[in-house]
């Protein structure tokens, strides 16, 4: 008898029949699925296994670099802003791929350069005039271009030598009294009292309570082996006051620049001329004898040129420290470039003044380690000195200093063990508001190196 087709059970043999074939598809697929997992995972074993055998991230790292020269790309784009801990995964990418410190170093051949705090690469000046408008983060730059384009980069004196000009450059003791005895008799201000916060020794020891002290780029780490707190507050770093001979030294490495304010071709409303109130404040006020270099570093052949300023300025001051040995302090004053709408300002018993940052070099890369073109012998004192100042200036100024700044370069911190960069304010300060920050600073630098601490 043959089974309608309608029946039950030729319906049934059918149902079966299509599980059966759907089944199978299905095993089909797992199986080429399995396959595709399988041959993507040879796949990636087998490229690093290349990779790992072959030079191919040099290659890459080559090529990078070169689109980065080509294209002039904001070396700030790779590090952390001035007051954000966060940076991106681009960020680290490019870290990892070419290390900013590989870019500078061929950008040595094209002119580029990274600025010290300003943070740009910048090749002539006039051909990056475009950026001066993208000022996006407290970190960003202030590119300056020429002095055709702008009245903020005209030459504060004729000189294009590479070296510090000590007959017309250099103010001694002599020089500085004829300036004026001005800073006694106005209302300078400096306290004995402290009113801001003290820590205790044991926190003071913590590293992971002292690094909250430090804003630290993304292209370096400060870790544990170079940030060692308890010995850096021990340091002794003291010295003897001798006005017979010069012991502290200023200078300018971007001796260009200005502020809101700032007058054309006027030197005296200048980064060179808060420089001299500092000089003056602590030669009269405090008996230091004070050498304040005002050469040219950064303007050359009649041009802004930051190319090389720090290589004229290692240059220059290196001739007056050997010229004067006594010099045991070493100050490189700059101002930061922030964003516009960023005003750095505080008040200290009803005067309105720029804050301050110190800023240490590391000589020491996140990727690489230890840059060894780049050494410095005084890297520790240079820590120990802006951490003991950073924590006078939190006792007796509080809500005067910024966090210490902290980069994978050298600059010029390597001449002697007390040597800082400080950054004075910004562009978007007034000339008065950052002569006025001098007094404070000028009172933590005179009680650091008087030996006083502050701790509990």
């Amino acid at each position: 008898m043959i089974a309608d087709e309608k029946s039950p059970t030729r319906i049934s043999h059918r149902i079966f029949a299509t599980s059966r074939s759907e089944m199978g598809i299905n095993m089909n697929k797992n199986k080429y699925r399995l396959t595709g997992v399988i041959v993507i995972f040879c796949a990636v074993y087998s490229v690093l296994i290349f990779w790992n055998k072959t030079n191919m991230k040099t290659v890459l790292t080559e090529v990078c670099k070169e689109l980065l020269l080509q294209t002039g790309v904001p070396s700030y784009a790779y590090i952390k802003n001035v007051d954000n801990d966060d940076f991106t995964f681009f960020e680290n990418v490019i870290n990892d791929i070419c290390p900013i410190n590989e870019y500078l170093m061929a950008n040595e051949n094209t002119g580029a350069v990274y600025t010290a705090a300003d943070g740009i690469a910048q090749g002539n000046p006039a051909q990056d005039s475009e950026n001066t408008s993208s000022k996006s983060s407290e970190n960003a730059a202030d590119v300056q271009i020429s002095a055709e384009q702008t009245d903020r980069t005209v030459p504060l004196q004729e000189n294009t030598s590479n070296a510090a000009q000590p007959d017309n450059s250099v103010q001694n003791a002599d020089t500085q009294a004829q300036q004026g005895e001005n800073a006694d008799a106005r209302q300078v201000i400096s306290r004995n009292t402290v009113t801001g916060t003290v820590f205790s020794k044991a926190q003071l020891c913590d590293f992971s309570f002292v690094s909250k002290f430090y804003t630290v780029t993304s292209i370096t780490s400060l870790t544990e082996n170079i940030l060692r707190p308890e010995e850096f507050l021990n340091k002794d770093l003291s010295i003897t006051k001798d006005v017979t001979k010069p012991q502290i030294l200023i200078f300018h490495t971007h001796s260009q620049e200005t502020f809101a304010d700032s007058v054309a071709g006027d030197p005296t409303t200048t980064i060179v001329g808060v420089g001299d109130y500092l000089t003056e404040l602590l030669t009269q006020k405090y008996g230091y004898q004070v050498i304040h270099d005002t050469s040219v570093y950064d303007y050359v052949d009649g041009k802004l040129d930051r190319s090389k300023a720090y290589t004229y300025a290692e240059e220059g001051i290196a001739k007056i420290l050997q010229e004067n040995p006594s010099i045991e302090v070493v100050i490189d004053l700059h101002r930061d470039g922030v964003a516009e709408t960023t005003h750095l300002l505080t008040e200290v018993d009803g005067k309105k003044m720029a804050k301050i940052m110190f800023f240490n070099g590391l000589s020491y890369s996140r990727v690489n380690g230890d840059i060894g073109y780049l050494y410095n012998p005084y890297r520790d004192d240079n820590l120990a000195m802006s951490l003991q100042m950073q924590l006078i200036g939190k006792a007796y100024y509080p809500d005067f200093l910024r966090n210490i700044y902290v980069n994978a370069y050298r600059y010029c911190l390597h001449e002697r063990g007390r040597s800082m960069l400080i950054e004075a304010g910004a562009q978007t300060n007034t000339v008065e508001e950052v002569k006025n920050a001098m007094e404070p600073l000028a009172d933590i630098l005179n009680k650091f190196l008087s030996g006083e601490k502050v701790y509990e």
